[in-house]
């Protein structure tokens, strides 16, 4: 599999040119997003990962395959961030949400030990009354010590993500990236010319 940096959008007019299907991944700061970027294409250094909230300040664009776009957006709930920064961000990942043809499923990436938060909650809604499809990543499934717990915790999940089956991963043993790309292929195939109306 291949997969290239393309651009690192500060603003709407920097995004790429539509054509692709792309698929967003969002969540907290320091969730474990660019870690589960790098897993899905098997490419260590993709996606830079820090242990430092508030990394990513701008949506990063990567080609997969020349086929689709994955698409990092900025970690949201980072207090430290200066408020100037925040309303920019706001301002830069409602743009792509809302106006973007080319997206077609979000990934909502939450932390296996911290459960569903305010805003992740609130980014869902967002989603479901956008009918934005998304399907939910519960990242660190690892730090879930016992298999009682894990079962716990994902139950926990799957009470709010309105149907949705959480997908667990791990950036450990890579634990979830078959499902996910399962999902993923979903997007593909509705993109390939079916063959009976050709």
């Amino acid at each position: 599999m291949q997969a290239e940096f393309i651009i690192s959008a500060a603003w709407p007019e920097q995004f790429p040119a539509e054509g692709l299907p792309e698929v967003a991944f969002l969540g907290r700061s320091n969730v474990g997003k660019s870690s589960l970027l790098n897993n899905l294409v098997s490419q260590k250094g993709l996606a830079y990962t820090s242990a430092r909230p508030g990394c990513t300040q701008t949506i990063n664009f990567y080609k997969v395959d020349g086929k689709l776009h994955f698409v990092d957006l900025p970690g949201y709930g980072y207090a430290k961030v200066p408020k100037g920064f925040k309303d920019a961000w706001r301002v830069l990942i409602d743009s792509y949400l809302s106006q973007r043809n080319s997206l077609e499923l979000c990934f909502i990436v939450i932390d296996a030990r911290r459960g569903w938060m305010e805003m992740d909650l609130e980014l869902r809604d967002w989603l479901e009354f956008r009918g934005r499809p998304y399907e939910v990543v519960v990242t660190k499934i690892d730090k879930l010590k016992s298999q009682s717990e894990r079962h716990r915790g994902l139950a926990a999940f799957r009470e709010q993500s309105n149907g949705r089956m959480p997908m667990p991963f791990s950036a450990l043993t890579g634990q979830g990236v078959r499902e996910i790309w399962q999902s993923i292929q979903k997007i593909r195939d509705r993109q390939s010319p079916n063959p009976q109306q050709m």
